[in-house]
């Protein structure tokens, strides 16, 4: 029999903190590690449970996204699409027809940038507005289920969007030392 994982700092930190509270309120708890500490029973895995353990929801591990790709997608945008200027701009001030100007610029560009680097494809191949059913084991990261959502699978409901997945991606190399964070230099023109 294989010994445990040590557990890292962050998760006995955690753990410490979850039996505090656990200790602190649940007296068949309590009592169960103080007989633990008085080696009346024993405290490695395969000896006796003094209490029955319930199965909790296991949440869903979470990692960390690098966003060095984000951040430089975010500068071609800008480049190519004048994205961020047209998103921090206040156009309230303009009319409809000055906006909608700017928004053929800034269409071109991040469509270009879209096109240049991001292959897309639909999540869904049907039409949208086509009566869809889905089998239980459907992809829950690819398809959103919205309306009155009771009961378990087979669902039948109408095709809303077809969504988008990414087929392929080609973002530029970086130079070393190149800082993503500046998404598009100052100009000063002299």
């Amino acid at each position: 029999m294989s010994e445990p994982p040590v557990p890292g700092f962050f998760a006995r930190f955690f753990l410490a903190f979850g039996v505090y509270f656990r200790f602190l309120f649940n007296k068949e708890f309590a009592g169960a590690v103080l007989r633990i500490g008085k080696g009346e029973i024993p405290a490695v895995a395969g000896g006796a449970h003094p209490m029955e353990v319930k199965p909790q929801a296991v949440a869903p591990i979470l990692k960390e996204a690098p966003p060095d790709s984000a951040l430089q997608l975010l500068g071609l945008l800008q480049q190519e699409g004048r994205f961020i200027d047209f998103i921090e701009e206040d156009v309230t001030r303009f009319s409809d027809a000055d906006i909608g100007a700017a928004v053929r610029v800034v269409h071109e560009g991040c469509r270009k940038v879209l096109h240049d680097h991001i292959t897309t494809e639909p999540v869904r191949k049907e039409q949208e507005g086509a009566r869809v059913t889905l089998q239980a084991g459907f992809d829950a990261s690819a398809i959103r289920l919205t309306g009155n959502v009771v009961g378990q699978p087979p669902f039948s409901g109408t095709l809303v969007h077809r969504g988008w997945r990414v087929k392929n991606i080609t973002l530029p190399k970086l130079s070393e030392g190149h800082d993503v964070k500046v998404l598009a230099p100052a100009e000063i023109e002299l």
